[in-house]
């Protein structure tokens, strides 16, 4: 029987599925990245929604990890006062 770590290593041999994989990886990232600063700053996901001119539901995709377009996410760290930093991709 495999184990998943096993399965995930075989899967991401594939280099299709490695990309992928790293994709969803910077996304999760991004949401508890945005859920935590939220947080810390005592906001509610209503209150931030409001100041970033979007609705609640789509912070809530965005802090769960789902694919939101770049606009949405622009206006979301706008409100939270970050700025995209550019590294090198490799």
């Amino acid at each position: 029987m495999k184990t998943f770590n096993n399965h995930l290593k075989e899967l991401l041999n594939d280099k299709k599925n490695k990309k992928l994989y790293e994709a969803e990886k910077q996304l999760i990232q991004i949401a508890v990245q945005i859920t935590k600063l939220r947080i810390s700053m005592n906001l509610s996901q209503k209150e931030l929604a409001e100041k970033a001119n979007i609705t609640q539901q789509q912070l809530s995709k965005i802090e769960n990890g789902f694919n939101c377009n770049a606009i949405t996410l622009l206006k979301v760290m706008n409100a939270l006062n970050l700025k995209f930093r550019s590294e090198k991709v490799a």
